[in-house]
């Protein structure tokens, strides 16, 4: 954060300062909610979670050398305390959860206070460009491939993981300096006015739309409301002779139409040839799913770039990317030659790695929805695909925030299983959408078996592994073996399935090759 006295922090967030809090004292380090992450000079922000409460740590975070506390209420020691915020009926955000007192809205709203005064100080003395990103599917995936091109362009902040809510953006857009040239702006929505809100705390001067599926369709109602939220984004920006930048699917039909919702100019990307401005041809997969393809730059020579990155879909995100990477100053070259050097960054979000045994496993179990769910087939169809007698075993929990679609939607999943020739399918909880896409797989001959939780799932999964599939000869020798596909909202855990699953194993891809634990 750029330094700021605490009196200052105060004014700034409406807050008060405790009787121990100096006035002139200054945080000159980072903002933080994990005690454990403060150097000294940083600024302690204390939030109620589910089983612990940040104020009970305030006293800690200042004896090892935080300069205050961001609190609700008397603390003890040095603290801006500010005011609780009381609980909006029908709130449905991350926030509302767990705070019916408001003092965790309250520490929040005076952080984004905090946040929003560092974004425009730092845009307007120090020229620091925002660029936002949002979409059903895909942004934490495309937040990390910007933040490989900006990097290339100048000193970038992004967020760590999936810091895309009212607690996580303002979090990351207080790690910005004096020195941050650039600032990533992964931003979600559980509803209308959510985008709109965080635009507000970092106004962006670019702002980039994947797509509009159906993440969270129980809360919006339809595609068509996901698209109003979405879009929040593009009417945030600047105009064009501000220097706005929107930049847009253009085989979404939902996102294309936001054109006429801003004042900015408008880039397209596509994966169909001279579907967009940016666009890419000569689309091939290798044998873990990873695309390379032809970038196409306008006013630019062609460029082939190879990812690093699992799966098809990956192609449309490395072409958002670019978008911004160009806005940014970046030539074509430097846009491929960045993003074929670009790996995944954030856990748990589409990891492939390959046993020394020849078993490879895609841990794509962060979060799931219908859009992400089909690419994370795909990529297990395909990769299995290279691979003939092998299994092809897809690990599936349920995907949350569907509402009334939920049954009909994990119903559907079974079409993709089929079309990727998938041949078992573990279903992880007896729910009714779990028992429902556990049906249809059978009426499409995979083998299935439904379990409980993730302990019951790895099990079921080993002892899968532990045979050679039937007919199959000479399977010790074999240097490709069966494909694993974890995957599921992140509230089902899977990701420990994976985690089991390659702990104690050799990890044998081109990347690395070591022991994983």
């Amino acid at each position: 954060m750029i330094p700021l006295s605490l009196a200052t922090i105060a004014d700034i967030t409406g807050g008060r300062l405790s009787p121990e809090a100096d006035p002139d004292a200054v945080v000159t380090g980072n903002v933080e909610f994990d005690s454990r992450k403060l150097v000294p000079g940083g600024l302690f922000v204390a939030l109620r979670g589910a089983r612990v409460d940040g104020h009970d740590f305030a006293e800690a975070a200042v004896r090892d050398g935080a300069v205050a506390a961001l609190t609700a209420r008397e603390v003890g020691v040095p603290a801006i305390i500010v005011p609780k915020v009381p609980p909006r009926e029908g709130d449905n955000s991350d926030l509302a959860a767990g705070d019916p007192d408001g003092s965790t809205a309250g520490v929040v709203q005076g952080m984004s206070k905090l946040a929003a005064y560092v974004a425009r100080e730092l845009s307007a003395t120090h020229n620091l460009t925002i660029a936002g990103v949002t979409g059903s599917a895909g942004k934490t995936s495309t937040k990390d491939l910007m933040a490989t091109l900006l990097t290339r362009a100048g000193e970038t902040v992004a967020p760590p993981g999936s810091f895309n809510n009212e607690i996580g953006h303002p979090y990351t857009v207080l790690r910005c300096t004096e020195d941050t040239d650039f600032l990533v702006a992964e931003m979600s929505a559980r509803g209308i006015g959510h985008i709109a809100h965080l635009a507000k705390i970092a106004p962006p001067q670019i702002g980039v739309v994947l797509n509009v599926g159906s993440a969270h369709i129980g809360e919006f109602g339809s595609r068509e409301n996901i698209a109003l939220a979405k879009g929040e984004l593009v009417e945030a920006l600047p105009s064009a002779e501000e220097g706005g930048v929107a930049v847009l699917n253009a085989d979404d039909d939902l996102v294309s139409a936001m054109a006429s919702r801003t004042n900015a100019r408008v880039v397209t990307f596509s994966t169909h040839p001279r579907g967009g401005d940016f666009y890419a041809t000569d689309i091939t997969l290798d044998a873990i799913a990873r695309a390379s393809f032809v970038l196409h730059c306008p006013d630019a020579e062609p460029q082939r770039v190879s990812l690093g990155v699992f799966g098809a879909h990956q192609v449309s995100n490395a072409l958002a990317a670019a978008a911004v990477g160009v806005q940014a100053g970046l030539d074509a070259a430097q846009v491929a030659e960045a993003l074929s050097a670009a790996r995944s960054v954030s856990v748990n979000r589409m990891d492939v790695n390959t046993r020394e045994d020849g078993v490879t496993v895609i841990n794509d179990a962060y979060n799931a929805n219908p859009e992400s769910m089909r690419a994370g087939i795909a990529a297990l169809g395909y990769t299995a695909a290279a691979r003939p007698g092998v299994r092809s075993v897809a690990v599936l929990g349920e995907m949350g925030e569907l509402g009334s679609d939920a049954v009909a939607a994990h119903a559907a999943l079974a079409e993709e299983l089929g079309r990727y020739h998938v041949t078992h399918l573990i279903a992880v909880g007896h729910t009714a959408p779990m028992e429902a896409l556990l049906r249809g797989a059978q009426e499409h001959g995979i083998q299935t078996q439904l379990v409980e939780d993730a302990k019951e799932a790895t099990a079921a999964v080993r002892r899968l592994l532990s045979a050679a599939p039937p007919g199959e000869s000479g399977w010790e020798h074999r240097t490709d073996r069966d494909v694993v596909l974890v995957k599921a909202s992140n509230a089902v855990k899977l990701w420990r399935v994976a985690e089991e699953l390659l702990a104690g194993h050799h990890l044998r891809d081109d990347q690395r090759n070591y022991p994983h634990s």
